[in-house]
């Protein structure tokens, strides 16, 4: 009777995370579309990661996440060991951070405990979030700009990655 009792235990705390994994509707991994930056001062918009950025983020049903993002026309070294020049371009044209992550009705918190720029670590980024379909835009609180230190908000389109299987 108590195996029984720990086996529906069990099958009820399996239930309910698997049904609230279903009810995340950010859930997966995205692939990033376009990175606009707004000036709070001006209503300036840029693109801050150039015309084509690269990115992807992800959302698990652990409560993990990860963003990596790299801007467009990034250089390639001459080397597989950089040169410190390089080294800092290479450095100034990439942001990636996870960490857990919060979810509620209108925005998500990214807890994050590793980041790219040490300043962020063991800080929460607040990002609002909108789901169209396949499409997420997340737009951040506002803050200064680690590019250029101007205030404004950043406004990043992702769109839905496909499934992919693993290769064995």
């Amino acid at each position: 009777m108590k195996r029984g009792v720990g086996v529906f235990g069990l099958v009820l705390i399996l239930s309910a995370t698997i049904a609230s994994a279903g009810e995340n509707p950010v859930l997966g991994t995205w692939k990033l579309k376009s990175f606009v930056r707004e000036v709070s001062a001006t209503g300036e918009r840029y693109n801050q990661a150039g015309e084509h950025p690269n990115g992807y983020l992800s959302y698990s049903s652990d409560g993990r996440m990860y963003a990596i993002i790299t801007w467009d026309n990034r250089i390639k070294p001459h080397d597989v060991a950089p040169t410190d020049e390089e080294r800092a371009k290479l450095h100034r044209t990439l942001a990636a951070y996870a960490g857990t992550y919060t979810l509620d009705a209108e925005k998500v918190i990214h807890h994050v405990d590793i980041s790219w720029n040490e300043a962020w670590t063991g800080t929460d980024q607040v990002r609002f979030y909108k789901l169209d379909g396949n499409t997420l835009t997340i737009t951040t609180a506002p803050n200064k700009s680690p590019a250029d230190g101007r205030e404004g908000r950043s406004i990043l389109v992702w769109e839905k990655g496909q499934s992919h299987t693993p290769v064995r």
